[in-house]
This record gives C-alpha cells, sequence and structure tokens, in this order.
C-alpha cells in the first residue's frame, strides 16, 4: 500500500512556528480535508507531503513507488501547445516506462534464458507492462476528453492554444493534468476556487470514487461534505485529526473552541487581577514581597491563544431604504455580442425582498444580466425598470479597480462606513481578513483578492435596498463566508446573485433564474434545492421522450408552471396554467400593471413628502419660541395631524394597489 507520512514534523519562518510536531498519515482511501484559517500554514503543509518544501526538523516518509501528485494554488500559466496536449503531458511518466520496456525488451532478444540477469529483467518488464495497463495509456485520448469536459471544456476548445484562455482556466487544465496523472495520494490545494457549479460537481463525483488517496483544501462547505471522511486541522503550528465529515469537524471544533474562550476569558480576569495588584503597590515598600509574588505568577502564565480568524464577528446591514413593493420589471430583454445572442426575450417581475440566484454555465449570461440590472451595461434590446424608491449597490470582479490606491484600507473602508458602524470598523474588516497590521496596508499594494474583499465590504456598508453581486464569496474562507451569509440572509432589502459556492446558495437563495446559452432562461419560485430537483425531473421528462408529455424544445420552465418564450417571476406572469392570454388581453394586463406601478409610485413620493413636512413641524414645535407660543403650538399640532391623517389614507391605499399589483402580475380576474 503506497502511503506518504511525516511525524513530529516541524518547520518556522522567522520567530514565527508554522508547524510543531505535525503528524500526518496518507494511504489509498484516505479522503481528508485539510482546514484552518487564512495564514495558518495549509499550503506550507501540502508542499512539504509532496516534496516541494524541507521541514526543519521531523521525519518524512515515502514508500518506494508511491506517486503524488500536487495542485498548487495558482501560478500555473502555460503556453505553446493546444488544450489537449498539454492535458496529454499528464501522461509523460508512462511513456518514460514504455520506452524502458521498449529496451528491456530488445535487451531480451539476444539473452540466454536461464541467465540471471534474464530472469531480472522478465520481471521487471513485467512491473512495467502492468504499471502501463493500469495508468490506462491506451486510452488516454477518450480519458483526457472525459476529464476535460467534465472540468467545462467544450470540443471546440480542446485544439486551441492553452495561452488563450484565463488564468482561471489554465487552473482548470492543471486540474485535469493531476487527475489524469492517476496518482497514489492527490494533494489539491483549493481546486473549487475557479469552477463553476457543474464543474464542482463532476469533481465530487471523481473524488468520491477515487481509488487514491488524498487530501483537499477548500473555502466550499457542501463540496467537502460530499467528499471528505476526515479533517485535519491546521491551527496554532499544531495539527489534530477529526473522524467524519465537515460540518461534524465544524460542530465539535465549536465545542471546543467554546470552551476554549470561557478558559481564555477566565485568564484574562486573572491576568488582569495580578497586573492590577502590581500596578498599584509597586512603589510600596511594605507590599514588596507580595507584588513580587504577583510578578512571579503572572510570569507562570501560559497564555492561551485565540487566532483571530478564529474569533466569530456578527455584521449587519445599514437599513434598507424603503421601496415599492416591486423591485424589478424585465420584458423582453435580449442581448447579443456580435451574432451570439446571451440572454433571448426575458421577461420577469421581482418582488422586494426575494433573494434570486442566477444559476448557469460559464458562458450563459449569468455576469452580463447583473451588469444590465445595475445599469453598467445599456446596450440591450427590452426593457428594464426598477421599482419605486428602489436603489442599487453593485459587486463584480473587477468593481476592485475603482479603489483609491493613496488610502490606507481602513481608510478606504471608513470612506462609506455609516457613522453608527464606525466604532466596529476594525471587527468588519477582520471579517473579510484584514486583520491586525494588515489595517494600514496601503490599497495599492494588496494583491487582487485583497481588494475583491475590500471592495465588497464597501459596498455592502453603502445602504440600498437591491444589492447585485457577481460571485461574492470569491477570495473569502468558509468564516468570511458565514459572516457575509447571516448579514445577507437578515438583510431586509432584494438581492441578486451569482455564485459557484453550493452551500451559500442552499442557504441564501429563495428564488431561482436559470440562465442558457442563446437559451430562453427560466423561472424557479423555490430555493436551490428546489431548482434541483424540479431540473432533476423536467430532465428526466425531457430524457423519456414525447410519451412523457414533455416537447423538451423551447419551454421555459418556471417551476410548477410554465410558459413557451419568457421566464416568469410570479408564477406564469400571465394566465393561469393551462390558459394562454391573448394578444389583446397581455396588452391589457401590462397597461393595467403600469399605471398600478405609477400610481405607487405616486403615493410612495407623496408620503415621503409628507414625512419632511412633519419632521419640518415636529422641529419647529421642538423651538422655544414656538412651544411658550399657545396659539403657534396650536397652529402646528393641527398641521401634524392633517399631515398624519393623509399619510394614513396614502397608506391605506398603498396596500390596495400591492394587492391590485400581485393579483395583475400574477393573472388573476
Amino acid at each position: 500500500m503506497a502511503f506518504v507520512q511525516f511525524t513530529d514534523v516541524s518547520l518556522s519562518f522567522g520567530d514565527r512556528d508554522i508547524l510543531k510536531g505535525a503528524s500526518l498519515f496518507l494511504a489509498p482511501g484516505t479522503k481528508a480535508a485539510l482546514a484552518g484559517p487564512n495564514g495558518a500554514g495549509k499550503t506550507t503543509l501540502l508542499k512539504i507531503a509532496a516534496g516541494l518544501l524541507a521541514p526543519d526538523g521531523g521525519d518524512r516518509a515515502i514508500q518506494k513507488g508511491a506517486r503524488i501528485s500536487y495542485l498548487p494554488q495558482t501560478g500555473v500559466v502555460y503556453r505553446g501547445c493546444t488544450v489537449f496536449e498539454e492535458a496529454e503531458r499528464a501522461y509523460q511518466s508512462v511513456e518514460t516506462l514504455i520506452r524502458r520496456q521498449e529496451e528491456i525488451g530488445r535487451e531480451l532478444e539476444g539473452s540466454v534464458a536461464d541467465d540471471p540477469r534474464t530472469l531480472a529483467l522478465v520481471e521487471e518488464h513485467h512491473r512495467l507492462h502492468e504499471a502501463v495497463e493500469g495508468s490506462g495509456y491506451w486510452r488516454r485520448r477518450d480519458r483526457i476528453r472525459e476529464v476535460l469536459s467534465g472540468l467545462g471544456f467544450r470540443d471546440g476548445d480542446l485544439d486551441r492554444p492553452v495561452e488563450e484562455f484565463s488564468g482561471g482556466w489554465q487552473m482548470r487544465v492543471a486540474l485535469a493534468k493531476v487527475l489524469l496523472e492517476n496518482p497514489d495520494i492527490l494533494l489539491l490545494d483549493e481546486p473549487t476556487n475557479y469552477l463553476d457549479l457543474e464543474a464542482r460537481d463532476w469533481l465530487e463525483d471523481f473524488l468520491r470514487s477515487f481509488p487514491g488517496g488524498f487530501v483537499v483544501v477548500s473555502h466550499d462547505r457542501s463540496f467537502l461534505d460530499s467528499t471528505v471522511t476526515q479533517v485535519y486541522e491546521l491551527w496554532n503550528g499544531r495539527l489534530t485529526r477529526y473522524e467524519g465529515t465537515y460540518s461534524a469537524y465544524e460542530k465539535a471544533r465549536q465545542q471546543e473552541l467554546e470552551t476554549l474562550l470561557k478558559e481564555w476569558e477566565k485568564q484574562q480576569e486573572e491576568i488582569a487581577k495580578l497586573e492590577d495588584f502590581i500596578r498599584r503597590f509597586r512603589y510600596q515598600a511594605s507590599k514588596a514581597t507580595l507584588v513580587q509574588s504577583r510578578v512571579k505568577q503572572l510570569e507562570r502564565i501560559v497564555p492561551i491563544e485565540i487566532p483571530e480568524g478564529m474569533k466569530r464577528i456578527h455584521f449587519r446591514f445599514p437599513p434598507a431604504p424603503k421601496c415599492g413593493r416591486i423591485a424589478l420589471t424585465v420584458e423582453g430583454l435580449s442581448k447579443a455580442y456580435g451574432e451570439a445572442t446571451v440572454i433571448r426575450d426575458l421577461s420577469l417581475m421581482l418582488d422586494s425582498g426575494w433573494k434570486v440566484a442566477f444559476v448557469g454555465p460559464n458562458g450563459a449570461g449569468k455576469s452580463t444580466l447583473m451588469r444590465l440590472v445595475a445599469g453598467v451595461d445599456t446596450d440591450y434590446r427590452g426593457t428594464i425598470r426598477l421599482g419605486s424608491g428602489v436603489t442599487t449597490a453593485y459587486f463584480a470582479q473587477d468593481v476592485a479597480e475603482s479603489l483609491d490606491g493613496s488610502r490606507t484600507v481602513e481608510e478606504e473602508a471608513l470612506s462609506v462606513c455609516p457613522t453608527d458602524l464606525i466604532p466596529s470598523i476594525r471587527n468588519l474588516l477582520g471579517a473579510f481578513l484584514f486583520r491586525g497590521d494588515d489595517v494600514f496596508k496601503s490599497v495599492r499594494v494588496l494583491s487582487g483578492g485583497e481588494r475583491s474583499r475590500l471592495a465588497l465590504l464597501k459596498m455592502l456598508l453603502h445602504p440600498a435596498n437591491l444589492l447585485v453581486m457577481d460571485e461574492p464569496t470569491n477570495h473569502l474562507d468558509l468564516d468570511s463566508k458565514d459572516v457575509l451569509l447571516a448579514a445577507l440572509k437578515a438583510f431586509q432589502g432584494t438581492v441578486l446573485f451569482v455564485s459557484h459556492d453550493r452551500f451559500f446558495l442552499e442557504e441564501l437563495a429563495d428564488r431561482v433564474l436559470e440562465l442558457e446559452c442563446g437559451s430562453v432562461p427560466r423561472f424557479y419560485p423555490g430555493g436551490y434545492g428546489y431548482y434541483r430537483e424540479k431540473r432533476a425531473s423536467l430532465d428526466a421528462e425531457a430524457s423519456a421522450g414525447p410519451a412523457s408529455g414533455a416537447s423538451g424544445k423551447g419551454v421555459a420552465r418556471n417551476g410548477d408552471s410554465a410558459r413557451p418564450g419568457a421566464a416568469s417571476a410570479r408564477g406564469a406572469s400571465a394566465a393561469p396554467a393551462g390558459a394562454a392570454l391573448t394578444w389583446e388581453e397581455e396588452k391589457a394586463r401590462k397597461a393595467a400593471l403600469r399605471k398600478l406601478q405609477k400610481r405607487e409610485e405616486e403615493i410612495l413620493a407623496r408620503l415621503e413628502t409628507l414625512g419632511a413636512q412633519k419632521a419640518a413641524a415636529e422641529a419647529e414645535m421642538g423651538k422655544p419660541e414656538n412651544y411658550s407660543d399657545g396659539t403657534r403650538m396650536k397652529r402646528l399640532q393641527e398641521a401634524v395631524s392633517v399631515l398624519d391623517a393623509e399619510a394614513d389614507k396614502l397608506n391605506l391605499e398603498w396596500e390596495d394597489v400591492a394587492e391590485q399589483l400581485q393579483a395583475a402580475s400574477e393573472g388573476a380576474p
């Protein structure tokens, strides 16, 4: 059995201990996650296991002949060949075996049968033959296509020069190569960073059936729960093994951490008491013996360390500005780049407060739709209309370029921070991985990931009621994702988002909009789990053919009801199931909707004016020269009463209009 093992391994950088007596055993069948806060040394540990880095102390052993493949987090660049040719290089070691096999074959041609050297050559030839056959080399072309397809490459991509692809896609090629090497031990450092949901699903299936052993670092909780049966945690230089899924590890670790925090708090109280005694009686001769005793007590205390990355931080959004019931209306939206249509005939209406996930393969138009809704791209056909009082905040991957390089991280965050959150700004920065002296870094020296995290925090600090977020979970560790998820779930406004983190999708989305390249988008009136079940059911019906009653073509799957031609966010956005509207009826329905929406906007505008007038009147009532004037106060009180009465009437009308909007948008009579 091939294995990798190291025992009592230690490693230091400067005065910091990265590893302190770490022990690890990997063998075929090992399915392990490597966990720990950012900066704990997970990548360093993987490099030691791969033999790329020598430890300061301890023993590292690899069984003779054991094959290890390592995928780094970033930095892989290929050029000078096609995607297929680069992937085929995964078999170079096998080609070396084949060449040796051929050499032995030539040596055996003139050998003597009972010569001991001949017997040794025959045995070596047999071992090489078994190794080559077991590698799948002779079926490699089909296997290469299968793996590249699973990781998201289309047939037409395989013959393209590899340098045409972005860094993320080149990392997919690197991942394909380590999987094709079919090693005994796989070491994967954040392999999910550049994968969409479909590719992650494929990788999950691969790892579940992988006969060798693997260690994986990932910030995707669902991916880990689906693939690992044990967790190694690196914390404060110590490596600890936990049996079970990643969620089981988190539960056990949280209980341990709560106990540790209690002990830490108790120790802090003891230290504070000792330091206070020393400070108060340091200069009193009569207390000198007692002071020295306390000093020695203080020196004997071994501090309990709580790394910054393990401290739970909570964050709440600024209150969302008040807006109408409808957050967004889209009618007949289409978007093309040249002759390639990315979004086709999209119509939907989204209520305020919904959390809508945009899903679909790469290139399906998710980011494009985000830019259209945010108003960044105005080149399209159709209509996009924000609801009354709706204000947007947009996060995109390139939004980090708008940061002010002359400021520090803390100054940039403070530039948009609401007054009531200023005392918590350090904690908020810590939640997004800016800890300790990181807050004093100049923005211009930040990495791309750091700039993205800072831009995300700035967006979240800015009051808005429609958040448009393209991959907000990138560059966040699991703790930071949890902070973001909790804040978004508590947020009262509307969220439209794209994410390749399944746990994040399952926890946040209450509606799903599915986009497919050049096809009609499809709306699902349920969470991500509902979408997956419905999609699987519809795919099964389509595979069954006409007898199942599914046409398989041109149908917009809208959850429990559907109609050809458009995705709808309110049931079928037309007639009840089975009763299509005529052109005249559809036109009348849209006209009624526009009229109701206009009235809603008028009501909200008037309510805002009334609120301002009431605030001004109440401010006048608070002035000494007015509250001492009985006649003046009576007029002001009467004015406030009139304003309140009108506001009450308008609020009742608003509720009625909202109900009519709901009924009209659902096609109710």
